[in-house]
Order: structure tokens, then sequence, then C-alpha cells
């Protein structure tokens, strides 16, 4: 599991990705690289990684649920997720 201040450092990441994604833009637009450079590192979308909701878990991370691959099967395997099975043949 990750630590906290891992978690909540993706979170404070994310919001400030979203506070200059407007400026960003419009900077990029207009091809004003030196005070696109004068941005916080943090507000970059590049700079966020996925993480498991759950565990924090940065590897193995399923886009379609938001979860780690182990979060995933320990919920499909309790029967938590609707619409998914153990494949059987």
């Amino acid at each position: 599991m990750a630590k906290e201040s891992m978690k909540a450092r993706e979170v404070k990441r994310a919001k400030m990705v979203a506070k200059y994604a407007e400026k960003r833009k419009t900077l990029l637009a207009a091809g004003d690289y030196e005070s696109l450079q004068l941005l916080p590192k943090n507000a970059s979308y590049v700079r966020l990684h996925n993480r498991c909701k759950i565990t924090g878990r940065p590897k193995g991370y399923m886009r379609q649920f938001g979860i780690s691959r182990i979060q995933f099967r320990e919920m499909a395997s309790a029967g938590l997720i609707p619409g998914v099975k153990k494949a059987s043949w």
C-alpha cells in the first residue's frame, strides 16, 4: 500500500494541472515558450501518474476501473464489480 503522502501528492498535482490548464493551452497556442517555462513544474499534465484509488499502487493500473490489477482481481472474485466474472472454458 502506498504512503498517504504519495497519494496526497498526486491529488495536489491533479489540482494544479486543472488550475493551469487554460493558461497553458493559451500560451502554447501563442507559442510563448518563455512564459510557459515560468509555470510550476507540477502544472504539466505529463507529471501526473495513474494510481489505484484504493491502495495507491502506481503499477498495474486498469484505466477502465481506476484500480490496480490486484484489487480488480479481489473485487471481481468477491462479485463486487458488476458484469465481471471469472472466465472458464
